[in-house]
């Protein structure tokens, strides 16, 4: 059954399992991420009336754990920004507990604030990709929206692993930190750029900064620090994200599913009509560039590639001495759920876009940084594979902002 809401909803939430760790657990699954027997168009016409055979690795993993699947959220298009997402709508209306969402350049992180919960985005290869209709490989990350973090923690456990399917994954999946450390939040360390203050307007410095200040309310030390190459992530995304994505997309041709085009006199009329007919606008303009830079100037690309690789090592370094890095999820001046072109999509996930670059783990917690109108969205990072410390310390400081308010 479609709705405003659900391009497909069970009339009654069930489980094929009543017990587990996920019992009863209401989970509402984007529209990209495959469920056998659903409708699976990732919000794209190239996937037209396509219904899935199998279920994503990460679904299976759900209804083993007695979660009850409600059903598939709408989406933008490929999972490519939010201009047409309804999973925040689902949370707002109490339909769900948790819900899962592709994050390709910060959509789940977003959501999440724009629905008043936690989004959290683990480290790339950490939850198998398998049965993701997926945009850009690389970047591409199923994540976890949740009102409790707990909930939270709870799904990521069910779901990662190591998956035969999934050949992005390292082998083995690299461990997550011990769950018995006893350092605790008063102990954290926070380091915030000052190349993203720089960037921040008035409003959403001062929003930001109280958020800050709330941190250190909890005992968290807060450092200032620059990083230089800040402003390369966006330029880095952007070129290997198309190319990946004009790859990726190559395989939608309207002849086995989805969308085909009529009137075609020979076949490739009917391929060429099909494809113009399947993409948006924005979409083909992402796909224009890839193709660009994959043909006519592959130099760019290789450049992007190296650029990517600085980033990550230099990330991955600064957590020799700090915990976490923070950030804003969302800009005041741009909303993520209404951008719909290339330079505003880029413009609103600017600042969730780098850890979909560099693979690390990143939550978006919401009500820390309010400002008239909305909320920034507070977004700490760890470092890759350090998802279970990430996640104590947003409990943790969940727990503390509540207890010094």
């Amino acid at each position: 059954m479609q709705s405003e809401i659900f391009c497909h909803s069970e009339i009654s939430p069930h489980s094929t399992n009543g017990r587990g760790l996920l019992a009863n657990l209401r989970v509402a699954v984007q529209s990209g991420i495959s469920v056998r027997g659903w409708r699976t168009e990732a919000g794209c016409q190239a996937l037209q009336g396509f219904i899935a055979l199998e279920d994503a690795t990460a679904v299976e993993r759900l209804k083993l754990a007695g979660a009850r699947l409600a059903g598939n959220t709408h989406t933008s298009e490929m999972g490519f920004g939010l201009y047409r997402d309804t999973a925040p709508k689902a949370f707002r209306e109490g339909l769900v507990d948790i819900a899962l969402m592709t994050d390709t350049m910060g959509e789940a992180r977003a959501a999440a604030i724009s629905a008043g919960v936690c989004g959290f985005k683990p480290s790339y290869g950490q939850v198998s990709r398998f049965g993701l209709v997926g945009l850009v490989p690389s970047m591409d990350c199923c994540s976890i929206l949740g009102s409790r973090l707990k909930d939270i923690t709870n799904v990521f456990n069910v779901i990662r692993g190591g998956d035969d399917r999934d050949p992005s994954m390292p082998d083995p999946v690299s461990p997550l930190l011990n769950a018995s450390s006893k350092r605790t939040v008063e102990h954290v360390t926070a380091g915030v750029f000052t190349q993203c203050l720089q960037n921040l307007s008035v409003t959403e410095l001062e929003a930001f900064r109280a958020a800050l200040s709330r941190l250190e309310r909890t005992g968290i030390a807060v450092t200032e620090l620059s990083f230089d190459d800040f402003e390369l992530f966006r330029v880095a995304h952007h070129v290997i994200g198309s190319v990946e994505a004009s790859s990726s997309c190559g395989k939608f041709d309207g002849v086995r599913y989805g969308h085909r085009a009529g009137g075609s006199k020979n076949w490739n009329t009917m391929y060429l009509k099909s494809r113009a007919e399947s993409f948006s606008m924005p979409l083909k303009a992402y796909l224009f560039q890839g193709a660009y830079f994959q043909f006519e100037d592959y130099a760019a690309f290789e450049k992007a590639c190296k650029i990517r690789s600085v980033l990550i090592t230099g990330i991955q370094r600064l957590f020799d001495d700090l915990d976490i890095l923070v950030f804003p999820t969302r800009r005041a001046s741009a909303n993520p759920g209404s951008a719909n072109t290339l330079e505003t999509l880029y413009h609103a996930f600017s600042l969730t876009l780098p850890s979909n670059v560099t693979g690390q783990p990143a939550l978006a917690l919401p009500g820390l940084a309010p400002f008239e109108g909305g909320d920034l969205g507070l977004q700490i990072a760890g470092p890759l594979f350090g998802d279970e410390r990430l996640l104590r310390i947003a409990e943790q400081i969940v727990q503390d902002v509540e207890g010094t308010e």
